[in-house]
């Protein structure tokens, strides 16, 4: 990791956590006086604290690595990036969720608030530079995705998930805070760069230290969604509201990423050889459970779920091959992959209407028929899931492959590209549905031009970053030397 340079221009490097704090309480008190007619009002303000919170990120972004408030905040290029990739995320779910939403009469400024509270989450903890600061980013990020799954009030389905992931996240919860301690008292600090330091004095095989490590793990692949820690992500992507679901799927992985990235690749960076083989066990695990029960889903929300596990399997190998290279393999993987998500889950949303959600694989039977374009959109996003050439989604797994195979670890290649052919399975039944199936129905895509813009534009990122990657990877190059 990059030298660290401490500061005393504490509120400066945490100019965007403050920011949007501040914008977060004006657009609470705002909507509170706003009519339902009005509650556009609520989604502009958010859109717009999203575009300022950018804008301070980059007026203050930083060449180096810069601690303040004594140690517990970092700020770093990867942060920055992560950031500003993160406001986009989110910019994007809240403008495809807004025909929906209103819809069905669920465009209320709660939607917009959570969502912007579980991006300052995110934020803190992509500038976490203490296990404290760690677990205040999780929680806030946590708690406010609670919320959002029970976001419809009038579904006990919504109801059901939210509290099914509240009760298990509560107990992951307090496993990464009981590992935390653990490591604190045989260390005697919470600060992650004085951590590393501690950790090889005290010893990485030292018993207390692996134990702690296994509920820091345990923590860490419940916030993924890995394998054995995953019984929440199908109900939660099922049961949720599909641009809950949208936003569940794609801008929290930000989140998971950093937190492995700031804890284990920093804070317990000695401890490579223990965490390896933890985190194998959990690849490998999430890869096959993941792409098998994916094969027998009807329901494309609880496919795409399946589907994140097993995609969530080949961002572990890209962490724990323990490299500058497979951390910036991973980096590049997690952001496709949120390019990917957004835009499947964008079309369920552009196929539902009212009274009709448009979520299950029989509703896209004959999609080609019905719209030739859209089709060839959600075609784009299937072959890139499944790391089909020239889509970008065969430059992540090349780079998580090829970080495995440096480190000597060919055998675990092998065995990710072999349930990579078993995953393109259930992909390629997308694009056969579309195109070699007769319609169930007659009734055209609707979707207003906002949602049909975005969508093109998804679909077309994930064709050129595959024809050009270049970009992409060097920056993930450049933020993580």
């Amino acid at each position: 990791m990059p030298e660290t340079v401490q500061s005393s221009l504490n509120f400066a490097a945490a100019a965007a956590e403050i920011y949007m704090i501040a914008a977060i309480c004006v657009i609470l008190l705002v909507d509170v006086f706003l009519s339902e007619r009005n509650r556009w009002v609520t989604y502009a303000l958010s859109l717009l604290a999203l575009a300022g919170a950018a804008f301070v990120t980059v007026t203050n972004g930083v060449d180096t690595r810069v601690t303040a408030f004594d140690g517990a905040f970092i700020a770093d290029p990867m942060s920055d990036v992560l950031k500003l990739f993160a406001y986009g995320t989110v910019a994007v779910a809240f403008m495809y969720s807004r025909e929906y939403l209103q819809r069905r009469s669920l465009f209320k400024g709660e939607y917009f608030i959570l969502g912007l509270t579980n991006l300052l989450g995110i934020m803190v903890l992509c500038c976490a530079g203490s296990l404290v600061t760690v677990y205040l980013g999780v929680e806030l990020l946590s708690l406010s995705l609670y919320a959002m799954v029970a976001f419809d009030r009038d579904s006990g389905v919504a109801a059901e998930s939210a509290m099914k992931y509240f009760v298990l996240g509560a107990i992951a919860s307090g496993l990464l805070l009981y590992g935390f301690s653990i490591i604190y008292g045989l260390t005697g600090t919470l600060q992650l760069d004085e951590l590393a330091v501690a950790v090889r004095e005290v010893g990485p095989d030292k018993l207390g230290l692996v134990f702690g490590l296994a509920f820091i793990i345990a923590g860490v692949a419940f916030k993924f969604g890995a394998v054995p820690f995953h019984m929440w992500v199908p109900d939660v992507y099922h049961g949720a509201p599909t641009p809950v679901t949208l936003f569940v799927g794609s801008a929290p992985k930000i989140g998971s990423f950093i937190l492995a990235i700031r804890v284990l690749a920093e804070g317990l960076d000695s401890m490579v050889a223990s965490w390896q083989g933890m985190l194998i066990a959990l690849s490998v695990l999430s890869m096959i459970i993941g792409n098998v029960v994916a094969i027998a889903q009807t329901n494309l929300k609880r496919m795409l779920a399946y589907s994140t596990i097993s995609h969530v399997g080949f961002i572990l190998l890209g962490i724990l091959a323990g490299t500058s290279e497979g951390y910036r393999a991973a980096m590049f993987y997690t952001l496709v992959y949120i390019i990917m998500a957004v835009g499947s889950f964008g079309m369920i949303l552009l196929l539902s209407r009212e009274g009709f959600e448009g979520d299950e694989l029989e509703d896209f039977k004959g999609l080609n028929r019905r719209s030739p374009w859209f089709a060839a959109v959600m075609m784009m996003l299937m072959f890139s899931f499944a790391g089909v050439p020239p889509f970008v989604g065969f430059w992540a797994k090349i780079l998580v492959l090829g970080a495995v195979v440096d480190v000597g670890l060919t055998w675990l290649a092998a065995v990710a590209v072999l349930l990579s052919v078993v995953g393109a399975f259930y992909y390629l039944r997308v694009i056969k549905l579309m195109y070699f199936d007769e319609p169930v129905g007659t009734v055209a895509v609707e979707g207003g031009g906002t949602l049909r813009t975005l969508l093109t534009a998804n679909g077309l990122a994930v064709l050129a970053l595959g024809i050009f990657p270049g970009a992409l990877m060097e920056l993930c190059a450049r933020v993580l030397p």
